[in-house]
């Protein structure tokens, strides 16, 4: 699917949490003016607004006990939670620890083996796997459960009805929830075109606003340092993350990230791009990039890990993605320049790149992504506690812990209780630390408040879009080159996002086996097949395999797939008036 926001999502906060550290988010309330009770908080402790959930969670916690967890994204070691600070204070509180079991290898062959079995770890987050795990009745009925929890009641009760499923049934909690007002993110952890900063500056800082001034700035390098073997541009087409390579003709002609259409704003007509000129453009770009061996040949055979190493290899020059997905490799490298200010050549900067330098639709505006969430399997058998523990999770102290840390030792309150984090705290919340503390698995994958949502004390969430720490956690030479464009944060680079209440479309659910579900696996299979040929043809055969291409896609039902969501996008407007 073209999109995983979540999705980014997952890293996305991952990266916020980690810059002072990729889904999406709806506004709320305003924030509550009181800042006393969490100004003293010591997050160690569920919130005070847990009443009969957390009672029993207390009475609960006489005996331990250890759940079952599997994450359908590779995105950390497996572990115990209980092994993390995060995690040790919510077993303390709860009793609960969890055994999280990362996703290695194919994630739809991983659930169809636990499918034919009929057993299933307590607790699955599927990401893109959800729908074969929906069909297959893996997930229990979250719905009785949910009045009894106030936590999960006030975070997720105005996202209820667009919850249920079609038989009037809650299978899965997603990650995205705006809980009070809505934060814009200074950082970039949307799409974007990335280059190494060295390159910039050899090149005297230039704003690039189009896809041919971007791909010369990259030819001009690699053609000025032959020694260095240097990839020109990669790109990432690995299983699911597909995306990041075929999404880039919708980036580049000026929409925002709603997956398989770009929906017209006067209109409200859903259509599709795989067939249109700008992705006809995009992908003649990169063969011609290859002709040049400026493409990375192994983009279409590497998978995630090793797309990661080569970023992280200082040998790539540029590359599109987004920034919630390579954040581990993004960090790691400012983690070296963090010791190393030379290093800092080799972080990469994001660009707001289009075809023309019409204005771009990288940043995400507000939205609710519902297809993506966690859910408890028809194996578990102590569903309660498992409700119990996303409960006290829910509590905002808690939400303060996964996010902010421990008071006094990741984070500051100043006398009108802005939090903050002093440059001592930011240089220690490097990757090892967030892994250890537990920043990294809670950051995303959980229940949770949305990325963008504001505490009751007006301070946001996420660490990375508290302006205070955002600025703090500049270095000199991120200050430098922010200069040089004329901005203060990296956001200030990029066009404001216009407001979309359908945002993002991928996000609207389809039922396993659906004309719809049905048209994008058979789009992948279509464009997974031909796009490897295309950018990696001779350019003289380029048309030649492109209508070939044409060929193969004409026989999907496109404009059935494009009527449906025309529908969808208007039944979401209607709702909304």
């Amino acid at each position: 699917m073209a999109k995983k926001l979540m999705v980014a999502s997952m890293a996305i906060a991952v990266a916020l949490t980690a810059s002072a550290c990729g889904n999406s988010n709806n506004g709320g309330d305003e924030a509550s003016k009181n800042n006393n009770s969490s100004n003293t908080t010591n997050n160690t402790a569920a919130s005070t607004d847990n009443t009969s959930a957390t009672n029993e969670s207390a009475s609960a916690a006489q005996e331990k006990v250890t759940f079952s967890l599997f994450n359908g994204v590779a995105n950390a070691p497996d572990g115990n939670t209980n092994e993390t600070t995060i995690g040790k204070s919510l077993e303390d509180q709860t009793g609960v620890n969890f055994k999280i079991e990362h996703l290695v290898g194919d994630l739809k062959t991983k659930i169809g083996t636990m499918i034919a079995s009929n057993k299933y770890p307590d607790v699955i987050d599927p990401d893109a796997g959800i729908d074969q795990l929906l069909d297959a009745g893996a997930f229990i009925d979250l719905s009785p459960y949910i009045d009894k929890y106030p936590n999960i009641k006030k975070v997720y009760g105005p996202y209820l009805n667009r919850m249920k499923a079609k038989d009037g049934k809650i299978y899965y909690l997603p990650f995205s929830t705006q809980v009070g007002a809505y934060t814009p993110d200074p950082n970039i952890n949307q799409g974007a075109f990335w280059v190494q900063r060295r390159v910039l500056k050899e090149a005297g800082y230039p704003k690039l606003k189009t896809m041919d001034e971007y791909f010369k700035l990259v030819e001009d390098f690699v053609n000025k340092h032959k020694d260095e073997n240097l990839i020109g541009y990669a790109s990432l087409t690995n299983d699911w993350r597909f995306f990041a390579t075929s999404n880039q003709s919708m980036h580049l002609a000026g929409y925002p990230n709603d997956g398989n259409v770009e929906i017209d704003m006067t209109t409200h007509e859903a259509k599709t791009y795989y067939t249109n000129d700008d992705t006809k453009r995009w992908l003649q770009a990169l063969n011609t990039l290859n002709a040049k061996g400026l493409f990375d040949k192994a983009s279409f055979v590497d998978n995630y890990d090793q797309y990661i190493a080569k970023l992280s290899s200082k040998k790539v020059v540029g590359f599109f993605d987004y920034g919630w997905q390579i954040a581990n490799a993004n960090n790691v490298l400012k983690d070296a320049a963090k010791k190393d200010p030379a290093q800092d050549d080799y972080v990469y900067q994001p660009m707001p790149i289009t075809f023309d330098g019409q204005p771009d639709q990288l940043l995400d505006p507000p939205g609710f992504v519902n297809n993506r969430g966690i859910g408890i399997t028809v194996s578990a058998k102590e569903p309660e506690r498992i409700m119990q523990y996303w409960d006290t999770l829910l509590s905002e102290d808690n939400q303060i812990l996964r996010s902010w840390g421990i008071k006094g030792e990741t984070y500051e309150v100043d006398d009108k209780g802005r939090f903050y984090r002093t440059p001592e705290e930011i240089a220690k919340i490097d990757e090892p630390f967030k892994l250890k503390f537990g920043l990294t698995y809670y950051a995303w994958d959980w229940p949770q408040y949305g990325t963008n949502s504001t505490l009751s004390n007006g301070n946001a969430l996420a660490p990375g879009l508290q302006p205070e720490v955002f600025q703090l956690s500049l270095t000199d030479k991120d200050k430098e080159i922010l200069g040089k464009h004329g901005v203060k944060t990296y956001a200030d680079q990029f066009a404001t996002p216009q407001d979309r209440p359908w945002y993002p479309a991928w996000g609207i659910p389809k039922e396993q086996g659906s004309p719809q579900q049905i048209w994008e696996t058979k789009k992948d299979e279509v464009t997974k097949k031909y796009y490897p040929k295309i950018v990696l043809a001779k350019p003289a055969d380029f048309d030649k395999v492109w209508q070939e291409y044409l060929g193969a896609f004409g026989k999907l039902d496109t404009a059935g797939y494009e009527k449906w969501y025309t529908e969808q996008i208007k039944a979401i407007l209607d709702a909304s008036k």
